[in-house]
């Protein structure tokens, strides 16, 4: 009877301790809502899972159990960054706003953009900006930089020639109250430049006038150049005749007045002022007997005709030849601006030793030579083809002056011995052959001999 007892004492215990979960009681009703807690969380799991990576293919069966579908390679992270498509599991997979969305992104391909229409109702609405025009307007150029930015225009045009460039180059500049400051600038930049320069300063100036400046600028430009000429003096000796010569140019140009010279009669006060418009009054008269002013400065050496350019070489030795300065015509050769043609030079000057007669000629030009070689205003290659034509030449120079042969080849020699030439132009000469009778044991046979 004990016995029993403990057995149904013992099934009793087990019994309780399969329905005890962490220590409560749990009836078979309970047991039950527990097993579904357990399967709804399984559930929304793996929903969410699906909605993160639908390559998966999970799905539950009735009972709850995870069921494996076709294996899907899983996409990488990349392209998930991406991918365009929603991510909330929901509509039709297409893209966000119809791939107008995004960062960066400025709308759909293809789209045109109306105008936008203003929203009168907009606090931030003003009724005086609806037909407001907007456009880039530069600052006026102040006077501390007004010399810095139109002189590097100024040296350029020197280089180049084009007024139109200049022209387009200051008009985008706002000049303001230093317009009338352009021409001032540019003709006492001019003074300090060469011939050619100064030629092309007044065709600057001639062009510039009625597109960029008026007239009334070019006055008061002129102006100022007479009062600072006291200044322009002391590092252009002759300023006041250049400044002169640039005032007729610029009333023969009509670029200025015919009475602004009148205008300056019994009040000048200042002798460079009335030296400058005395030599402009002096010039304009002239032109009444028929001297052209707008060539006066002679146009640069590459611009000039070869015609001209041979003319005004010879003119060159001819006044040598009579005062015999060296450093003049040093000077008149270098104000020629043609470094490139002074073979040319060589070449008529040993045409003028052939066609002379006596030795003065001879050694003033073979002196000009040794100076003009040794401070390398004609460089070697020049003298060389300089004598190199003289040498092509030669037989034609001999029809009219018989003895060319032989006055040529004591210039080369000389010139040899003074350095002038090297010895592989000297060796160039040529040597016309002459007849000879020999002794009387050759029979009087005429030979050819030639040195």
């Amino acid at each position: 009877m004990f016995k029993k007892q403990d057995n149904g004492g013992s099934l009793l215990s087990n019994k309780n301790i399969n329905n005890e979960i962490n220590g409560n009681w749990l009836s078979s009703s309970s047991n039950s809502i527990h097993e579904a807690r357990l399967k709804a969380k399984a559930k929304r799991r793996l929903r969410k899972n699906s909605s993160r990576d639908s390559g998966r293919g999970d799905s539950l069966s009735d009972n709850g159990d995870a069921v494996r579908g076709t294996a899907v390679a899983p996409t990488s992270p990349k392209s998930k960054l991406l991918d365009r498509k929603s991510r909330l599991g929901k509509g039709r997979g297409l893209p966000k706003k119809g791939g107008a969305g995004g960062k960066g992104v400025w709308g759909r391909s293809g789209e045109v953009y109306g105008p936008e229409e203003v929203d009168e109702k907009d606090p931030n609405y003003d009724e005086a900006q609806e037909n407001c025009v907007y456009e880039t307007v530069a600052p006026p150029l102040e006077e501390k930089d007004f010399e810095k930015t139109v002189s590097p225009i100024v040296q350029e045009y020197f280089e180049h020639g084009d007024t139109n460039e200049v022209a387009e180059l200051l008009a985008e500049l706002n000049l303001g109250p230093m317009r009338s400051e352009v021409p001032s600038l540019a003709v006492s930049l001019a003074l300090e430049a060469k011939a050619s320069h100064r030629e092309l300063t007044s065709r600057l100036l001639a062009d510039l006038c009625g597109s960029v400046l008026s007239r009334s600028d070019m006055e008061s430009s002129f102006d100022k150049l007479l009062r600072e000429l006291p200044d322009l003096v002391l590092d252009t000796p002759g300023a006041p005749q250049l400044v002169g010569q640039f005032i007729a140019r610029a009333v023969s140009d009509q670029i200025l007045s015919k009475s602004y010279i009148e205008s300056y009669k019994g009040r000048v006060g200042c002798q460079y002022t009335r030296a400058a418009l005395d030599r402009a009054a002096v010039l304009l008269k002239m032109t009444m007997g028929g001297l052209r002013i707008d060539n006066q400065w002679g146009a640069g050496g590459g611009q000039r005709p070869v015609m001209q350019l041979v003319k005004e070489m010879n003119l060159l030795l001819k006044e040598y030849i009579l005062s015999g300065d060296i450093k003049e015509a040093e000077r008149c050769l270098r104000d020629l601006e043609v470094p490139h043609f002074h073979h040319e030079f060589v070449y008529e000057a040993i045409v003028m030793v052939l066609e002379s007669k006596g030795d003065k000629t001879f050694k003033m030009v073979l002196q000009l030579l040794k100076a003009l070689s040794a401070s390398s205003s004609i460089t070697v290659d020049q003298m060389r083809r300089g004598y190199e034509r003289v040498y092509m030449d030669i037989a034609e120079i001999n029809i009219d002056v018989p003895r060319a042969y032989f006055i040529l080849e004591q210039f080369v020699d000389q010139s040899f011995n003074t350095g002038v030439i090297d010895v592989k132009i000297r060796d160039l000469c040529p040597c016309r052959g002459r007849k000879r009778f020999v002794s009387e044991g050759d029979g009087g046979v005429v030979k050819l001999e030639s040195y």
